[in-house]
């Protein structure tokens, strides 16, 4: 395209909207899709059973490593829109999951070398980058005082692809049965073939987008995206954790009520599926009641899901259990949008203070924008290793002494820690405080 101006209310009506509504339905199946190929080993690891000689720590090492490469790509994808061009880099980024489906819907049998499966389980995570360039591309496409929402409904379907693979491994471990894990990717080959056969003929490339030159480093100079990127970390980090290890945990805690892995798979979809659907509330909350304040009760909600699974694991209560986890993926949801919202709001404030201290208003607008665009850039790559994080704390405390408590224990603390912060920063009163947050 030659001509993109959304900010223009009648170009808008008459040209931009039907596009952009077109280009956001081909990029939420794409990125759903890419959400769905880093989710697969979160229902992998429950075929694999005695024939493959791998106990829980392994197990949880394995959900582990894609998280770590979805992080890591996050930002390069980000970069990658501006640079490449959105369409072009959505059919690329579809292709890339072939990567690891092709291999895996071949190798995926008792006998596989466990280095194998690390690679097989890593090569996944380039799911995770999916989520950022779709997310870059999209925003490009909106007027500002439509960017919410349809940046909401981008994430959230993108979101659904975690339990839709949990859905999809389902199915196949109820008809073919725990013998065939291949079945899961070779069920997506298709679906990315088709992602990307969507983003070239539906998708544009837009004009004039450009990487803001320096914005990354200033922006980690920012304090602020430190404080944000632990915030997502609790949240965003908490979501994609607990969606790779809820199966794999269940099984472990309650061995004697999941004897199999299709007891546990019809219950582990639905803690991703609400935390997806739930999403956009956090964000129309924040819009209403501010997002620090929904971020901090939210954290507060949270720590309490985890201090009742604590108690439902050591009671060996099950339906407790399950609704202190099924809280543990609403509230994730819900602050996945509170503290998306929160990242404009402090450069809205920030350049708001900087005007009345006698600032460029244009200048100072124009820094926002771009200290705020590499923010949300940083903090979902540094939130994602929270799903690291999360595997890497049920595995030790497994490990340690047969039992999640310690990691129960460990969510807590930074669900506390987050909460702490949250107030500290953005809502304590003070002539510091960042008005609008």
């Amino acid at each position: 395209m030659t001509d993109w101006r959304p900010e223009d209310p009648e170009f808008w009506r008459t040209t931009g909207a039907p596009i952009a509504r077109r280009n956001l339905y081909v990029s939420i199946f794409a990125e759903h899709v890419g959400f769905s190929v880093w989710s697969l080993w979160s229902v992998t690891v429950l075929f694999l059973g005695p024939a493959y000689g791998i106990d829980p720590a392994g197990k949880f090492l394995l959900t582990a490593v894609p998280a770590a490469l979805g992080a890591v790509l996050r930002l390069p994808y980000t970069l990658a829109v501006a640079r490449f061009g959105g369409r072009n880099w959505t059919i690329v980024s579809a292709l890339l999951l072939l990567v690891p489906a092709v291999p895996m819907a071949v190798l995926l049998e008792p006998g596989v070398s466990y280095p194998t499966l690390m690679v097989l389980a890593c090569l996944t995570g380039v799911g995770g980058g999916n989520f950022a360039s779709s997310m870059a591309n999209i925003n490009l496409f909106y007027p500002d005082r439509l960017k919410g929402r349809a940046l909401g409904l981008n994430a959230g379907g993108g979101n659904l692809g975690v339990p839709a693979v949990q859905l999809v491994g389902l199915a196949v471990l109820a008809t073919a049965g725990a013998a065939y894990p291949r079945l899961v990717p070779a069920v997506y080959l298709p679906l990315i073939v088709l992602a990307a056969l969507a983003a070239a003929r539906w998708l544009d490339n837009l004009p004039g987008a450009r990487n803001e030159p320096g914005a990354l480093r200033e922006a980690v100079r920012e304090p602020h995206t430190w404080v944000m990127s632990l915030l997502y970390v609790g949240t965003f980090g908490s979501f994609i954790g607990f969606g790779f290890a809820f199966g794999q945990v269940l099984q472990l805690q309650f061995h004697d009520r999941f004897p199999t892995p299709v007891d546990a798979a019809w219950l582990t979809f639905l803690g991703p599926l609400v935390g997806s659907l739930i999403r956009p509330l956090g964000g129309q909350l924040a819009d209403r009641l501010g997002g620090a304040r929904v971020t901090f009760w939210n954290f507060v909600a949270m720590a309490a899901g985890a201090g009742l699974v604590l108690y439902a694991a050591r009671e060996r209560s099950l339906p407790l259990y399950l609704a202190g986890f099924l809280s543990l993926f609403v509230f994730s949801g819900i602050g996945n949008g509170s503290t998306y919202k929160m990242i404009p709001a402090i450069f809205r404030a920030r350049t708001a203070a900087a005007v009345d201290r006698g600032a460029d208003p244009v200048a100072a607008q124009r820094r926002g924008r771009r200290l705020s665009g590499a923010l949300i850039g940083i903090a979902g790559a540094v939130g994602a290793s929270g799903g690291v994080l999360v595997n890497v704390a049920f595995r030790q405390s497994f490990l340690t002494s047969g039992n999640a408590d310690a990691a129960y224990l460990a969510f807590i603390g930074w669900y506390a820690l987050s909460f702490v912060v949250t107030w500290a920063v953005y809502l304590r009163p003070g002539p510091r405080r960042l008005a609008g947050v």
